[in-house]
């Protein structure tokens, strides 16, 4: 049996080269980047579907109400009038199966106003930019469109 010297052994491996190294850890942080902004533009896109059907499902809740009491609630009773009774007869609420009006995906209360300016009544959010307007994922989503 032949005998390896340990110094043979020692010499005939070879560790990554720094160059190798970094070049490795730019590959890594490309595709990280890559995968990060696909992630984060699926991730805006989720919270814009998730505000629609919110909106949706609270137009339904307001449109049971209307069935029950003859009108919306008032800008001043507001989304509140769906789990709270506001003293309108005929309410036959809560309206919302948890009781509680949900935020939109940002955290952010939805904006109600009765009557609306653009139906009997206008529910929407300021999507994530929180401001009137805006272009993109900030563009405002509302129960009109």
């Amino acid at each position: 049996m032949k005998k390896i010297e340990p110094e043979k052994y020692i010499s005939n491996t070879r560790g990554f080269t720094l160059l190798e190294l970094i070049v490795v850890m730019v590959i890594l942080g490309l595709l990280a980047a890559l995968i990060g902004t696909n992630y984060i533009k699926k991730s805006e896109s989720a919270k814009v579907k998730a505000a629609k059907v919110q909106i949706e499902m609270l137009g339904q809740a307001l449109d049971s109400y209307r069935l029950d009491t003859g009108n919306y609630p008032t800008t001043s009773e507001g989304l509140n009038a769906l789990i709270t009774d506001p003293g309108v007869e005929g309410w036959d609420g809560p309206y919302l199966r948890k009781n509680l009006i949900p935020k939109d995906p940002w955290g952010k209360p939805f904006h109600y106003q009765s009557p609306g300016t653009h139906g009997e009544y206008d529910l929407f959010s300021y999507g994530k930019d929180n401001t009137q307007g805006g272009e993109g994922y900030g563009k405002d989503i509302n129960s009109w469109e």
